[in-house]
């Protein structure tokens, strides 16, 4: 009897855990009109399946069931060309599968919490941003976002009111030839807005392909706090991954070719990442126009208290540099970094910056205004691997030789643990690497 009772209680236990709904079911129907009346009358667990072909909607298709899937009868053989969803109050809906052409385009409104937005594409030109999202918990992964020339952003993280969206999840996406030629405004992603930088939205944004992002200097442009941006490829872009505004961003593990990254704001930290470019300037520590930015403030806040180590970078000139200002970057660290350029300086900080060096070996250049006390001039055997990223090989100088205590940074780019005293530069040196950049076959629409 007492096991029996101890099952049945179990089950009562799981049952108030676990949902299971009644009417599960996929309704397939064939055009806008009978979508709606599809979506009006749905039940949680339903799954609604709009046939491939063209469509264009004359007004909004109103989600307000929870709970529900609406998807594509095919990835990518269902089109919109004109107008595009709504949602209302609700939870846990999925939109999966369909190409947004023309005008059509999607938000996530603040009331819809725990929205997946997953293998959409989004193509052309639209006004303001292709995808906007105000609500918390959204989900948006395995989208494509391409062909792009005017401004507005590919993906637009905001919030309601002087409120940022929380806890987003941005993975597996391709943002590909966003061209816009204007001074500002045409970003891959803008997570946050300069008058919500204050604002902890604890987004991810992780394994994302970018190619051609030439819309704005900033690729990804975050401009809120509490971030962590890693695990990203950017490749042949005008666009960085730019901590604008806000504070205690993590940048980690991203590999960048003929791209950077460059930082504003307090107590981010830059680690393990991964940057060559044929030019100059793969770290920016940005310059200062104010020695803390106010809540609402548009000007560029002096870094303070950034530590930006255990990285591998390689480029020309200054390989990392800073755009000087009327408040100089403060209290900040530059350490445990492989720096390898071609001819002068490997490191361009303006008079007056304070900066703790330690533990950074360099190569191809002299230490340029970095302290002798903060780097090895000596050859890293830095050897480009069959995935065309260079590494430490047998022997390096690097290996087991980095200098102070930088207890969070336990893994490297790879990411693999970092053992003992951990090795300079982003990678910790093992026979058996396995991180490859990103291509077009692991992100986007058809990825697995």
């Amino acid at each position: 009897m007492i096991r029996s009772l101890a099952v049945v209680g179990t089950a009562a236990l799981l049952s108030s855990f676990v949902h299971v709904p009644a009417h599960a079911a996929v309704v397939s129907v064939s055009s806008v009109s009978s979508l709606q009346a599809a979506l009006d009358t749905a039940r949680a667990g339903q799954r609604i399946v709009l046939a491939q072909g063209l469509h264009a909607a004359d007004r909004p298709i109103k989600i307000t069931k929870s709970g529900i899937t609406v998807a594509a009868q095919t990835i990518g053989g269902t089109v919109f060309t004109r107008g595009g969803f709504e949602l209302g109050a609700v939870r846990d809906v999925t939109i999966e599968g369909f190409v947004f052409n023309g005008t059509s385009t999607l938000s996530v409104p603040a009331e819809a919490r725990a929205t997946r937005i997953t293998r959409n594409t989004y193509s052309g030109n639209k006004d303001g941003a292709s995808l906007s999202v105000s609500a918390d918990d959204v989900q948006i992964d395995h989208n494509t976002f391409q062909n792009r020339t005017n401004a507005g952003v590919y993906l637009q993280i905001t919030g309601p009111g002087s409120e940022i969206a929380k806890r987003s999840w941005i993975h597996h996406n391709y943002f590909y030839n966003h061209q816009f030629t204007g001074s500002n405004g045409g970003e891959s992603i803008r997570l946050g807005y300069s008058h919500k930088q204050s604002k902890s939205a604890n987004a991810i944004v992780e394994h994302n392909l970018f190619e051609k992002a030439d819309g704005d200097a900033e690729a990804i442009s975050i401009k809120s706090s509490d971030n962590i941006v890693r695990y990203n490829t950017i490749r042949n872009s005008k666009g960085y991954i730019v901590l604008r505004h806000g504070h205690r961003t993590t940048v980690e593990g991203n590999l960048l070719f003929n791209s950077g990254i460059r930082f504003h704001g307090n107590d981010h930290k830059v680690i393990n990442n991964y940057v060559e470019t044929t030019k100059d300037r793969a770290i920016v520590f940005g310059s200062g126009k104010e020695a803390d930015s106010g809540p609402t403030s548009k000007l560029h806040d002096r870094p303070d208290r950034v530590t930006v180590a255990f990285n591998t970078l390689i480029g020309t000139g200054a390989v990392v540099d800073s755009d000087g200002g009327d408040f100089k970057p403060k209290d900040c660290v530059l350490a445990n970094n492989v720096i390898r350029g071609s001819s002068g300086g490997v490191v361009s900080m303006h008079a007056g910056s304070t900066v703790k060096y330690e533990g950074n070996v360099i190569w191809g250049g002299t230490g340029g205004n970095m302290p002798s006390s903060g780097y090895k001039s000596v050859d890293p055997k830095l050897v480009k691997d069959a995935n065309g990223l260079f590494r430490l090989s047998s022997g390096s100088p690097a290996i087991n030789a980095s200098v102070g205590t930088y207890s969070y940074v336990t893994r490297d780019f790879d990411p693999q643990a970092r053992s003992g005293k951990p090795d300079v530069g982003a990678d910790e040196y093992n026979s058996s690497a396995v991180r490859k950049p990103l291509t077009k076959a692991d992100v986007g629409v058809s990825a697995p």
